[in-house]
This record gives C-alpha cells, sequence and structure tokens, in this order.
C-alpha cells in the first residue's frame, strides 16, 4: 500500500512559544504523483535556487530549537505549486524561471494546477492554519533565502532581507536590532518587496493582525550546515529582542 504524500513537515508542534516558524520554501521534491516525480529538469537545476530556497530549512529549524518554537516546511517544490502564492497569482506554477524552461509546467492544465493545489498546497495551508491557531496571540516568522546573482543582473550585496507589508511591527523592530550589527548588511524590503497579495504572510499573518515577518538570507551565507547554524544563532537573539518589542 502507498504512502499518501504528506506536503508538510512539523517540528515541535508541542513548543510553548506563541512564535511559530515557516518556511515554504524548504524541498526541492517533486512529488511521485507530479508527472512521475519528475518536472523534466536536470538535478543540477533541481538544486538551484528556483527549485527551493537554499538553506532555508536547516535555518528554520535551529530558530525553532533556539526560540522554542514550532517549524512547519514545506516537502514539495516551489516549481511544483509555490505555497507563497495565492491561489490567483499568475506565479503559482511557473513555466520559465530565472531563464529556465521548466518541461512539466509548459505544457501543464488547469486540472493539472488544481491537482498539486489539492496534493500540497491547500493541504500545507491547512496545516499552517491548525498550527497557528493554537498559539493564543501568534507572531509569525518566515525564513526564506535568496540568491546572490540573478542571471544577467547585478550582484545582490545584502546578507540578509526583512521583508513586509503595511503592518511593519516586527519587521521594523527587527531592522532596529540588525542595525546595531555593524557586519551584516541588512537591507529593508529588498531583494523583493513584502507586499504580496495573498502570498502566505497576506493569507495567515496581515488579514488576523498578527505580528509577522519575513526574512530573506542570501543563500550564499547559509549553504553548508555551519552557515545554517550559525546564521540561526546570529538571528535568534536579534528575534528575542524585536519580538520582545512588539509584544510588551
Amino acid at each position: 500500500m502507498t504512502t499518501p504524500f504528506q506536503p508538510y513537515t512539523i517540528t515541535g508542534a508541542d513548543r510553548q512559544s506563541d512564535t511559530v516558524i515557516i518556511c515554504d520554501h524548504a524541498s526541492n521534491h517533486v512529488p511521485a504523483e507530479i508527472n512521475g516525480g519528475t518536472l523534466g529538469l536536470p538535478t543540477a537545476d533541481m538544486n538551484r535556487h528556483i527549485a527551493f530556497d537554499i538553506g532555508a530549512k536547516n535555518v528554520s529549524e535551529h530558530l525553532g530549537t533556539q526560540l522554542n518554537a514550532p517549524v512547519i516546511c514545506s516537502t514539495f517544490s516551489r516549481l511544483v505549486i509555490d505555497p507563497n502564492r495565492g491561489e490567483d497569482d499568475p506565479t503559482l506554477m511557473m513555466r520559465l524561471y530565472d531563464g529556465t524552461i521548466i518541461p512539466g509546467n509548459r505544457h501543464a492544465s488547469d486540472a493539472d494546477i488544481e491537482a498539486r493545489l489539492n496534493l500540497c498546497h491547500r493541504p500545507y495551508h491547512k496545516a499552517l492554519a491548525a498550527l497557528i491557531s493554537k498559539r493564543k496571540t501568534p507572531l509569525l516568522i518566515s525564513i526564506h533565502s535568496f540568491t546572490p546573482r540573478l542571471n544577467g543582473r547585478a550582484p545582490r550585496p545584502w546578507h540578509i532581507g526583512v521583508l513586509s507589508g503595511t503592518d511593519r511591527r516586527l519587521s521594523d523592530a527587527l531592522l532596529h536590532e540588525l542595525a546595531q550589527e555593524p557586519d551584516i548588511n541588512a537591507g529593508d524590503n529588498v531583494p523583493y518587496n513584502g507586499e504580496l497579495k495573498g502570498d502566505c504572510m497576506d493569507q495567515h499573518a496581515s488579514s488576523h493582525g498578527h505580528n509577522h515577518t519575513l526574512i530573506e538570507l542570501r543563500h550564499d551565507l547559509i549553504d553548508t550546515a555551519e552557515g545554517q547554524e550559525k546564521w540561526a544563532s546570529r538571528l535568534a537573539p536579534l528575534l528575542s529582542r524585536a519580538i520582545s518589542t512588539v509584544t510588551k
């Protein structure tokens, strides 16, 4: 009997913190139910940033331990279906990403996208909503990573980006803490803007008034176990102080 695909993992569900750590792009896995487990890309491309956020999963897990917070991670590639996009977002399923055509997505039908939503996207968000509902005063921290340079673009100098929409409470508090660290080049809403209607933070935090922030780490800093532990250990006390500021 085949075990049903589980589109998420939760570590530390019983941890007592109201903080929830989220890693939307934790995995480059393609479930067997999707094109027999392949999108037609070579391994080298599936190991690039286009398929997942390099290093983000282990940073999230380390942070969860240090902040005594539960951690939810996706177990499917963002190329299958992007859990950090709303269902009506045109980038929900990418057919071309950073110059690479995704063969398994190129001719995907509306029915194919619906199947991926049911297999991966919706169960992931349902599990995240349930995890949040168990917290008295939820506070969400989403961990991502970004490539040092997109094809044909200028290098990205920041070590870390702090993303936010209109609710900047936790992001501003974290940026204040990062400003005290002279060796960290931190950016506000870079390399992306945090205002994205229907994304994970909008759906689970902004629309409910929960404190939240999205952290982007440059992935060459966290592509090893040592780097992942180092940056989680640097971020944990800064996040603790920022959280304390907004929850007084």
